[in-house]
């Protein structure tokens, strides 16, 4: 929808009708934090006149409305929507969320570059504008099978592409500190360009070492001291709260007016039933006035600053010249989005209707062998037994030990003491590697739940305390392509099949919505006491969050940075 200089100078300065103009709206104007009076004309994709009164070929009544610029999602996985790009933004995009800021290295580990290209594509013909991070871990340590490996080498050619920001979160922090000779060529390569950090607990000298290496936005901070230590290091924090990892109770007493400038918001992973029972970004802003932060700091925070933080210098503000991404809201405090325009278009049924899709990618990945009980025992002669303890809210874990007597050669699950069984099988086709272990967290009585998401490697990982029913888990995903399943004796009792990379559904996001809560109802009849038990046990094989975690290649150490022997 670009339009000639000549016609946005024109309608700016109405000497013509705009080809939009909302009338009848109060801007929440976010240098000055007013709420002003006036029409809003937009031509084509462009914001060309405001403070002012407008005549448009198109006009709409934004009576009792308030004006807020669209809401920028600064780090992301659309694969952990488990819908595809489209279904996300048909399903997020009327909340108010114009633009998504996505790193795809979730469909990266299973099929590298056709996944990142497949995102590419599909982000020029959604309503929403998504824009994309190359993935800088795949994998995310030499301690778990991916399904792909991608170098520097291999991003670099699409480093250009005008969808393309920069490098997405760098993971293997460990990696950047110990100078790995991958890790720096990645760093050396989008020198000068965007970097986005992953740091969880990185403090003092190591932080300054890793900021160094010219890494600017960073969204692990857990508490409001390591956020702020952070952005007087000079990194942008990004305020996250997701399925899982829930961290904007912590952080919101940093959002204030002063910092605002300086933060911004994200979900990293979150779900179609999380975004339709609480919402998205527009969950968080309404979360963040009410628990006392300042309307001005949070709806900067959502769209200003994080336009600015990502170098997206054409939008963030309702004023002449920028991108015409708009929310009507019914109030600030509660942020219903009435109305929302994306780069001028109005987001409704017609729109979404309108999009080409782009063909699915990395189906029938799922590629093992058939699994059987007898493999989730758990051998060893020590009673002395690490267990990944679950902290709920977060994807860091405990490292605890407990006592478990082995019997006739195997330590046995124990729902007693909240000890289930956990396992990773690879599911790449290389070689169907496994490890097993012990979870404490999920409640679970009996049963097992299996899936496919399994950050970053996604592999196939169960838990469970009966091992035939964890086998027929297992089993059910390499009939379905991947998913989530639910099984007890010695039945499924719910599933959720996603084909596309053993990630995401090909169904629409309403559908996907109605077998997540299937889902949970299953896993909570086992005695699961997570409220979000599939998204919490993808995190659990991930290695570059401490504490303890699993991969295939066995129980990893992330704080000495090794898998335990």
């Amino acid at each position: 929808m670009r339009r000639s200089l000549s016609d946005l100078i024109d309608q700016g300065r109405g000497l013509v009708p705009a080809e939009i103009v909302l009338k009848n709206g109060r801007v929440f104007d976010l240098i000055t934090g007013e709420l002003v009076q006036t029409d809003v004309a937009i031509c084509g994709d462009t914001i060309v006149g405001t403070f002012g009164s407008y005549d448009g070929l198109r006009e709409i009544d934004c009576t009792g409305r308030i004006l807020v610029p669209g809401f920028i999602d600064t780090h992301l996985h659309i694969e952990s929507s488990l819908v595809t790009p489209f279904e996300f933004d048909r399903c997020v995009c009327p909340r108010g969320i114009t633009t998504a800021i996505c790193d795809p290295h979730e469909i990266a580990n299973v099929c590298g570059l056709d996944g990142i290209r497949y995102f590419l594509e599909a982000s020029a013909r959604t309503v929403m504008d998504i824009r994309v991070q190359l993935s800088s871990c795949v994998p995310s340590t030499h301690m778990e099978t991916s399904g792909a490996a991608l170098e520097a080498a291999d991003l670099a050619p699409l480093m250009d592409h005008p969808r393309v920001i920069g490098l997405a979160e760098f993971m293997n922090f460990p990696g950047v500190l110990m100078k790995d000779a991958g890790c720096l060529a990645k760093l050396e390569a989008f020198r000068g360009r965007h970097i986005d950090g992953h740091a969880p607990l990185l403090r003092g000298k190591d932080l300054n070492g890793y900021i160094a290496a010219g890494i600017r936005t960073e969204h692990e901070a857990t508490t409001a001291e390591e956020a702020l230590e952070k952005l007087r290091k000079g990194m942008r924090v990004l305020i996250r709260e997701g399925s899982v990892s829930k961290d904007l109770h912590a952080l919101v007493p940093l959002l204030t007016e002063r910092h605002s400038p300086y933060l911004c918001l994200c979900t990293d992973d979150r779900n179609p039933l999380d975004i339709a029972e609480h919402g998205h970004l527009d969950h968080m802003i309404r979360t963040a006035i009410r628990l006392g932060a300042p309307p001005l700091a949070v709806y900067r925070a959502a769209s200003l600053s994080a336009a600015e933080a990502f170098g997206l210098k054409d939008r963030g503000l309702i004023a002449p010249g920028k991108r015409a991404d708009i929310v009507g809201l019914d109030s600030l405090e509660d942020c219903h989005a009435m109305l929302v325009l994306a780069g001028g278009v109005v987001a409704d049924d017609a729109a979404f209707a309108a999009r080409q899709m782009v063909a699915p990618v990395a189906r029938r990945s799922v590629v093992l062998a058939e699994v059987r009980a007898e493999q989730f025992r758990c051998p060893g002669n020590l009673a002395d037994t690490p267990v990944i303890g679950i902290l709920p809210g977060k994807i860091i874990t405990e490292r605890l030990t407990e006592e478990i007597v082995p019997q006739d050669g195997d330590k046995r699950p124990d729902p007693a003491r909240d000890l289930a069984r956990i396992a990773v099988i690879e599911r790449h086709g290389k070689g169907g590697g496994r490890a097993t272990g012990f979870v404490r967290g999920f409640g679970m009585q009996r049963g097992a739940i299996a899936s496919t998401v399994c950050h970053d490697h996604h592999n196939l990982t169960v838990v469970g305390i009966d091992y035939e029913d964890m086998a027929l888990a297992a089993n059910r995903l390499r009939e379905i392509e991947g998913g989530f399943a639910v099984a007890a004796g010695g039945r499924i009792l719910a599933e959720l099949a996603l084909p596309l990379a053993g990630l995401m559904s090909l169904r629409p996001f309403e559908e996907v919505r109605d077998a997540l809560t299937a889902l949970r109802a299953a896993a909570r009849g086992l005695g699961v006491t997570l409220e979000e038990p599939f998204l919490q046990l993808a995190f659990l094989a991930l290695p570059v969050i401490p504490h303890l975690k699993i991969t295939d290649r066995g129980m990893v150490d992330v704080d000495r940075f090794e898998i335990l022997s």
